[in-house]
């Protein structure tokens, strides 16, 4: 599984990342809540093992904000806190499981197998950010209720960005990826159809610049802060 540790202690967060990566998962490590949403949002984990005390955000503020942003990856919450209140509020917020601290690793290995077996979850079909909207099943795009008039690969093009916000792609990247039947386009393509998903985002209200050039690189969606 790809996952992801949230857990602002080296005592436990190192040994236990490198326990994990000789089980055979990949494992990324953030110490604190916002590097845990900035990591959330550029890489799809399969599993977030998350603290609850965490600096900067704490775990149940993060957790809820993963599930509003469509994460519908598992969550495990380890934490001190061991009365029925707090795992209430833990699952509450969105958790799958909850680990009190401290634990076996043979335990969390067995609790990771378990959620591992369990149905994948439904995605949502609709992309959000801010008032732009994407349609996964009907490849419909809007903004503020304005409908968005999208040739074809200028909605691969911003389905591929809305899928990975964050991420910078290179024109090279999106020609690999979205164009691998289409060899003789070239990376202007690219340009033209950024330049023309921008203006008719602008046309259809939207003072946000979603589609941010990252200047030597490429391309990135640049969420709205709301």
């Amino acid at each position: 599984m790809k996952i992801l540790l949230v857990e602002d202690d080296d005592r436990i967060a190192k040994p236990l990342a490198e326990d994990l990566k000789h089980q055979q998962h990949v494992v990324d490590l953030a110490a604190d809540g916002l590097a845990g949403w900035e990591y959330a949002q550029s890489i799809d984990y399969d599993l977030i093992l998350l603290d609850l005390m965490l600096p900067r955000l704490d775990g149940i503020s993060l957790c809820k904000q993963l599930r509003n942003s469509g994460f519908s990856g598992f969550v495990l919450m380890l934490t001190a806190k061991d009365t029925t209140t707090d795992k209430i509020i833990g699952l509450d917020a969105g958790a799958d499981d909850y680990m009190v601290k401290p634990f076996e690793v043979d335990e969390l290995a067995a609790r990771i197998r378990a959620l591992s077996r369990r149905p994948t979850q439904i995605q949502s079909t609709v992309l959000q950010q801010g008032h732009l909207q994407l349609d996964l099943g009907t490849h419909a795009v809007s903004y503020a209720d304005t409908a968005l008039d999208l040739t074809p690969k200028e909605y691969l093009i911003l389905e591929h960005l809305m899928q990975n916000p964050g991420q910078v792609f290179t024109r090279a990247m999106l020609l690999d990826k979205l164009w691998e039947c289409d060899r003789d386009s070239g990376e202007g393509t690219i340009r033209t159809h950024i330049n023309n998903l921008r203006q008719k985002l602008k046309n259809a209200g939207s003072q946000h610049q979603y589609i941010e050039t990252i200047y030597g690189v490429g391309y990135r969606l640049n969420s709205p802060n709301y």
